[in-house]
């Protein structure tokens, strides 16, 4: 979070971003934190958190939607090499997910797969539609952040070590209008 307070602010370190860095890490990755987020182009997780090159892991979908593939590689930090945190990082305005409130909505199936898209972010429609609000689609994004990391949170294989407090499972929500990352669900204590 202090990365993103540099981000807003433009008082940028650019850290982990060099020759040196590149050689560090060329042998052993560490990084402190996963980021699963949105594909948009708008939202880059190592440039709003101000970090380099081997700080995070990085995995990105249409409206964070998830299946296996991303799962597992979401599980991949934490469960070998105890990265102790994962943000799930949805974002104002977000194309998939207003894609696919539209698609749901009107009972229109999208192209090709990204009918699969607009199937994995169902749940985040339905509960939308439950929670109400003046935006559908802000409130559809919301709720899929935090239904993803609830989702991440209890996975059989993460579950133990978010008991255990090794692994903090955070939702967050970034605004394109100011550059900040709220969070929404999951912060440590």
């Amino acid at each position: 979070m202090d990365g993103n307070k540099r981000w807003v602010s433009g008082d940028l370190e650019h850290p982990d971003r060099d020759p040196d860095r590149r050689e560090f890490v060329a042998q052993e990755q560490v990084p402190f934190g996963s980021v699963l987020s949105c594909i948009d182009s708008r939202v880059p997780p190592e440039l709003l958190f101000d970090t380099g090159l081997g700080d995070l892991y990085v995995m990105r979908t249409g409206g964070e939607a998830i299946g296996p593939v991303v799962t597992g590689s979401v599980e991949y930090g934490p469960m070998t090499s105890g990265t102790p945190l994962i943000v799930v990082l949805g974002h104002q305005r977000c194309g998939a997910i207003a894609a696919a409130y539209k698609s749901i909505r009107d009972s229109k199936p999208l192209p090709g797969n990204l009918q699969a898209i607009v199937e994995a972010l169902r749940p985040a429609y339905a509960q939308a539609a439950q929670d109400g609000g003046s935006d559908p689609v802000e409130t559809m994004a919301r709720a899929q952040v935090k239904l993803t990391a609830e989702d991440l949170r209890s996975n059989k294989d993460l579950a133990p070590l978010v008991k255990k407090s090794a692994l903090a499972v955070v939702g967050a929500y970034y605004s394109l209008d100011t550059g900040k990352v709220e969070i929404l669900t999951g912060a440590p204590s």
